[in-house]
């Protein structure tokens, strides 16, 4: 990357020539005005030095006798640490044997003649990190101070990441033809997987807008009216359990396209993902493999598979067909199956380290995890007696290898495998941090199946289309149609997911029907707006949203979507620093026609 010039003048100001971090050589023997907080000072007696700060860097200033005035130095002996100055001086080189190899801006140094408090601080109630590896303070005091929080340079080096990545990403966009389109933030609630943020409307006491799960039915709308192809950097809000890589709010890359198919959309997401990881400075393929839905939970047991690493589970049941053991018997006549991993190399793991795999497949769903491993030429286990010569043929183990299996049927024993082998992965050592594997997963069913009740829900969202040929082939067995529905993966994490919509408002309103929203005033009730609209003539369209928080997370190396996000919310939905959410006084919910339920007691 080709470095910026030092005195940019964009980033001078009537209070200051340069910033801190790009001070170089070239610029020694200039008069340099800066601004920046004071990161850290040392007071030599005689001799005061401090590190000053801004988002670009740091740098040293030098207060000497040779150079500045008595009252100067006393000045900067007193400053306190992130307190906010100017200062001018001459810049210098430093001498060899005081070039600091670890800054930028180490073999320079501002010999400083005059000296401003301008924002004087308090103690800080968190040291700023100087820089990555320094050890922090507990994340919920960091989230408390976050305004201390975000003046270290990992965290401001993952915001300044996050601009560019927004910048590049609507250039992208913005040359091909789409149109950077706004859609609403208080709209109607809809059904779209989570639950809705409601906002009471004053002016309409009792009713209820709602924050967007997503703008999917606008950006339809949008497609109805003509703007033939629309994107937007989407803020987008669901009231669910939160981890590592959720937030209740974020922010998503929205992409909707007219007069399109599946191929489109997914030959555009390639080169627009091509384009952000190129921007962090990686290249990776300009197109990615594809894996059918059936076979990712065939072969991994779940819909976004890692594929840095094999150990795919493979189906035993015909070998088991014929083996005594009540568990596998049991299962096989339930009409679930026998399906397991072979791993290379683990039958010298204890009793206690597989216990403890057996532990995460039950906290999978799965009742119990079979073993049985090949040590010595010798197959050991409690299963090892009951295997037929067809199973033995089918396991094929080596020796050292260990084989661990579930019995049951495929809604428990694929989320029981998949949580079994990436620990298995991790375990052998298998997962190679810097290897990226994208992948494309498609082909997704239409609908789940409740297994006691038989209703359907929508898999991704009602407004997907069915694969025609399904719905010919199988019109009164929704269940088993496909839908032209699209995630992309990258090392088994979920970077987004489109599909193409339902464009005939007749089909549309048999999807409703089909989810139990069968009711003709029920569906114009909850989804007239867009009824209507396709009514009035929809073009076939399809689109992607990408998870824009998390793909900066990624790129950023950073282990929470809080280190990429500049306000976020705790794990516990709570914003720690600015103290939401919190009650309101009783006169504010008497504004909006609300009263309040506290353990059943209306307050």
């Amino acid at each position: 990357m080709i470095e910026p010039p030092s005195h940019n003048n964009e980033l001078a100001t009537s209070l200051r020539t340069d910033v801190c971090g790009l001070l170089r050589r070239g610029d020694v023997g200039r008069t340099v005005r800066l601004g920046g907080w004071v990161h850290r000072s040392r007071d030599l007696g005689g001799l005061v030095f401090i590190d000053l700060r801004d988002r670009t860097g740091l740098v040293q200033l030098a207060f000497g006798p040779a150079w500045t005035e008595a009252n100067v130095i006393a000045l900067a002996a007193s400053v306190g640490v992130e307190s906010v100055v100017l200062c001018e001086g001459e810049l210098v080189a430093r001498e060899a044997d005081r070039v600091n190899p670890e800054m930028l801006t180490g073999d320079v140094e501002l010999r400083v003649t005059s000296l401003r408090i301008v924002g004087p601080a308090v103690t800080p109630a968190l040291q700023v990190a100087r820089g990555r590896g320094e050890k922090l303070a507990a994340e919920e005091l960091r989230l408390r101070h976050r305004y201390l929080d975000l003046r270290r340079p990992e965290l401001q080096e993952n915001l300044v990441l996050r601009h560019r990545l927004l910048q590049v990403s609507r250039r992208f966009l913005s040359d091909r033809g789409y149109l950077e389109l706004e859609t609403p933030i208080l709209t109607k609630p809809t059904p779209e997987g989570a639950r809705d943020y409601l906002v009471p409307s004053r002016v309409h006491p009792g009713e209820f807008y709602a924050l967007p799960q997503s703008p999917q039915i606008y950006k339809q709308l949008f497609m109805c009216c003509g703007f033939d192809r629309y994107f937007q950097i989407a803020r987008c809000f669901r009231d669910e359990d939160l981890r590592a890589d959720r937030q209740p709010e974020f922010t998503q890359i929205d992409v909707e396209a007219s007069f399109v198919e599946q191929e489109d959309i997914l030959r555009l997401a390639e080169a627009l993902v091509g384009t952000l990881w190129k921007e962090a400075g990686h290249d990776i393929p300009t197109q990615f493999p594809r894996m059918t839905y059936a076979e990712a939970m065939e072969t991994y047991g779940c819909d976004r598979p890692d594929l840095r690493y094999a150990l795919p589970i493979r189906d035993y049941s015909v070998s088991f067909g014929s083996v005594d053991f009540g568990v596998t018997r049991s299962a096989l006549a339930a009409g679930g199956r026998v399906r397991g991993i072979v791993l290379p190399n683990a039958a010298s793991w204890s009793r206690k380290q597989v216990d403890e795999l057996e532990a995460l497949a039950k906290g999978a769903g799965a009742a119990g995890l079979l073993r049985v491993r090949h040590v010595d030429g010798a197959y050991d286990g409690p299963l090892a007696k009951f295997l037929t010569d067809d199973v033995r043929a089918a396991l094929a183990l080596r020796d050292g290898d260990l084989a661990l299996f579930v019995a049951a049927a495929d809604r428990f024993a694929n989320p029981a495998l998949d949580r079994v082998r990436q620990e298995c992965a991790r375990r052998l050592e298998l997962v190679d941090d810097q290897a990226q594997h994208f992948l494309w997963v498609f082909d997704f069913p239409m609908f789940e199946q409740d297994a006691e009740t038989g209703a359907l829900a929508a898999v991704h969202h009602p407004f997907t289309a069915s694969h025609p040929a399904d719905m010919l082939a199988y019109p009164n067995e929704p269940a088993r149609w496909r839908a032209l529905a699209y995630d992309v993966v990258l090392n088994g994490t979920e970077l987004g997911g489109g599909s193409i919509r339902t464009s005939d408002p007749a089909v549309q309103s048999r999807m409703f029907a089909l989810l139990g929203i069968g009711e003709t005033d029920e569906q114009e009730r909850r989804f007239g707006f867009l009824l209507e609209g396709l009514r009035a003539g929809a073009p076939p369209h399809g689109g992607i949203a990408l998870g824009f928080d998390r793909i900066v997370m990624l790129l950023a190396k950073a282990p929470s979507l809080r280190d990429v996000i500049a306000f976020p919310k705790t794990t516990a939905a709570r914003s720690l620093f600015e103290g939401a959410p919190v009650s309101v006084p009783m006169k504010d919910l008497d504004e909006l026609g609300l009263k309040l339920r506290v353990n059943g007691v209306i307050a």
